[in-house]
């Protein structure tokens, strides 16, 4: 299982189920897709108790719950779950599991400003972002 998109893919929900073990709905749902805060919680919901259980992961999450877009909690993160993964094969099976069944219901969420999100592969094609960016050349 890849930790970065796991991270990324968790980090927009995290503000709303750490916040009193609320589940992921309302706003969130309404923000990012009802299929994608369903997969969110169903990953939540399993690793929650790994991440109680270290305090150095609990305080990593509430980072990200704080602040979703920062780059050095997201990385505080990753390392977290990387760790809580290794420790647990049943857990990183589940979360295998879980996270394959995302993928096959292309959930596909994009966070940030000027992010891009795509369902399937893209291949042969240029995505650019950004403002005031000209294609036509120089």
């Amino acid at each position: 299982m890849e930790i970065a998109a796991l991270t990324s893919f968790l980090a927009p929900f995290l503000p709303y189920v750490v916040q009193a073990g609320q589940k992921v709905a309302g706003k969130a749902a309404d923000a990012i897709g009802e299929e994608a805060a369903n997969y969110a919680q169903k990953l939540w919901e399993r690793i929650r108790p790994g991440v109680e259980a270290k305090p150095a992961a609990q305080e990593a999450v509430e980072e990200v719950a704080a602040h979703p877009e920062d780059e050095d909690a997201l990385g505080a993160l990753r390392i977290q779950l990387r760790k809580l993964l290794e420790e647990d094969e049943e857990l990183a099976a589940d979360m295998a599991k879980i996270w394959q069944e995302a993928q096959a219901a292309n959930v596909v969420t994009a966070s940030g400003e000027r992010s891009v999100a795509v369902g399937r592969d893209v291949s042969g094609s240029t995505i650019i972002t950004g403002d005031q960016v000209k294609t036509d050349g120089p």
